[in-house]
This record gives C-alpha cells, sequence and structure tokens, in this order.
C-alpha cells in the first residue's frame, strides 16, 4: 500500500475587529447596525478608500464580530463570494449584513451593488444563512439600507 505524504493546506484565519463588549450587542435595526459599522470603519479612508465589511451574527442577531473583506479604490473594491463565506462558517454565524461605504458620499445602490446583495443571498439561501441587510456608509455620517428600501 502506497504511503501518503502530508502537506500543510493554506486555512482561513479569522480575526474580529475591535473589542466587543461582554453582552453581545442585539441588532433590531438597520440603524442599531450603522452604529456597530460606523466603530468599525477607519474615519481616515471613509471618505476616499471603499472597503467591504461584514458583520457577523449569531441566532439572536447578536453580534459575534465585524470582518473586513476586502479594501479598494476610490470607486470599488472587489468580494470574493467564497472568502466571505469562508468567514461566515468558520465563525459559525447564521445571519450576517454585509456593508460598504461610498467615499462619494452617494447613498443609492449601484447595479453592481445590486448584483453583489443577490449573489450574497442566494449563496446564503443554500448554507441557510440570512442575509438581513446591506448597509451603504456615506463619509458624512449618512447610511442606505438595503432593507429599509425594500430592496431585499
Amino acid at each position: 500500500m502506497k504511503q501518503f505524504e502530508k502537506y500543510q493546506v493554506q486555512e482561513l484565519q479569522v480575526s474580529y475587529l475591535g473589542n466587543l463588549p461582554a453582552k453581545a450587542l442585539q441588532i433590531t435595526s438597520s440603524k442599531d447596525a450603522f452604529r456597530v459599522l460606523q466603530q468599525a470603519w477607519n474615519p481616515n479612508t471613509i471618505g476616499f478608500q471603499e472597503t467591504f465589511q461584514v458583520l457577523l451574527l449569531n441566532n439572536a442577531n447578536q453580534v459575534k464580530g465585524i470582518y473586513k473583506l476586502s479594501i479598494g479604490s476610490v470607486t470599488g473594491t472587489l468580494v470574493d463570494i467564497r472568502l466571505l463565506f469562508g468567514v461566515v462558517l468558520k465563525s459559525v454565524s447564521t445571519a450576517i449584513i454585509i456593508a460598504h461605504n461610498h467615499p462619494s458620499g452617494k447613498m443609492n445602490a449601484s447595479e453592481a451593488d445590486k448584483q453583489l446583495t443577490r449573489k450574497i443571498q442566494q449563496a446564503a439561501e443554500y448554507l441557510d444563512i440570512k442575509v438581513l441587510d446591506h448597509i451603504i456608509l456615506s463619509p458624512f455620517n449618512e447610511y442606505m439600507s438595503f432593507a429599509d428600501e425594500g430592496m431585499l
């Protein structure tokens, strides 16, 4: 019988942004999500560099963590769906809120934003993970919620 060689496989490492309070924050509205996400955004880059983050939630919609998935340019950032769900599955999250910023301050979702949201929703459905919202933040202390706008 032939012996198998051992290979080291690269593995996704998950670490969370910030220190969460002892009692986890519960998300009950888009405003709650915005407040949590706003604290996770770098105030020095929100106005000139698009970033995509995911808010990881448990079954009671309590915050487990926030993961920064990608940092891009002034006009966009790439989102790898495999990496997104790798983080979600590894953290054993049952619900997520996805978020990105618009450095321009425009609060309308682009067609690319809508397509990405649909793609993430489709993948999440297969994994029994709820996509509760997609929040777009601006550098002017404003946000737009896909859920509030009936876009989810």
